[in-house]
């Protein structure tokens, strides 16, 4: 009986402690990051790669161009364990993005790099020639392609396949369907980084939970995806992805706080 209700006091001290650190982290202040200032896009942020971003409504839109991928780069800070709040809407279901963290300081190397131009045909789909050259520069990690295989991206891209829908670590690990499907409305994302762990949360839903030192990693790629044996450093940079023409997706905010 003396057991019994010890572990039942020693239960709810927990559930107070849990309740008491849940709620001290609700009430801890977002910190917006400056996405325009003076009617232009700030300048705390730096374009990589092909694309860029447009103001577009007190919102930043992607624009896409077709000679290839970029990264719009945070350049100002680095963010170690906190969470990052991201409020996204997209053109369609099948408008693609992204966002990178914990890409390592190396990134800062490669700001004024561009791969080769790509060229495509009337599909739009890339040249023999172009698909080559793609796959080089992502085997040299070249420009935009330094964050995909030394950083981790947060997909945004509402498709049927786990591992490369919105709220998945791209390719690594997989992701629930998000709570509202409709691409147009606006979604606050969440992603939660709390040492090896990404957590990642849509609407207040947890969509997606990935320990990068977990045993169950996935380990087979496309030349396209993520190499996952280089370690991903604890404090990182953040960037939003700029993919294909007629990719669009607006972001109206990007905030971060510290966890405790």
């Amino acid at each position: 009986m003396l057991r019994s209700v010890v572990k039942m006091v020693v239960l709810l001290l927990l559930s107070l402690i849990w309740i008491s650190a849940a709620a001290a982290q609700a009430e801890r202040p977002w910190r917006s990051l400056p996405l325009i200032k003076d009617g232009k896009v700030d300048e705390s942020w730096t374009q990589i790669g092909y694309g860029r971003m447009v103001i577009d409504d007190n919102s930043l839109r992607t624009e896409c161009d077709a000679k290839g991928m970029g990264l719009f780069l945070y350049t100002k800070e680095r963010f170690g364990n906190c969470q990052i709040r991201v409020v996204y809407r997209s053109k369609d279901s099948k408008s693609n993005a992204g966002v990178f963290i914990r890409i390592d300081e190396g990134i800062l190397t490669h700001l004024n790099e561009k791969p080769v131009a790509l060229q495509r045909n009337e599909k739009g789909e890339l040249t023999p020639e172009s698909l080559k050259a793609a796959q080089a520069a992502s085997e040299e990690l070249k420009g935009p392609w330094y964050a995909v295989h030394r950083g981790y991206e947060v997909q945004i891209c509402d498709e049927p396949d786990e591992y490369h829908r919105t709220g998945a670590i791209y390719s690594l690990a997989k992701a629930a369907p998000v709570p509202n499907p409709k691409a147009t409305d606006w979604k606050t994302m969440v992603i939660t980084l709390k040492d090896n762990l990404v957590l990642v949360d849509i609407d207040g839903k947890r969509i997606t939970t990935f320990d990068s030192e977990g045993k169950d990693a996935r380990t087979e790629r496309k030349w396209y995806e993520p190499k996952s044996e280089a370690k991903r450093p604890a404090s990182g940079y953040l960037g939003l992805q700029t993919h294909d023409p007629g990719d669009v997706v607006y972001f109206k905010e990007i905030s971060v706080r510290p966890l405790e």
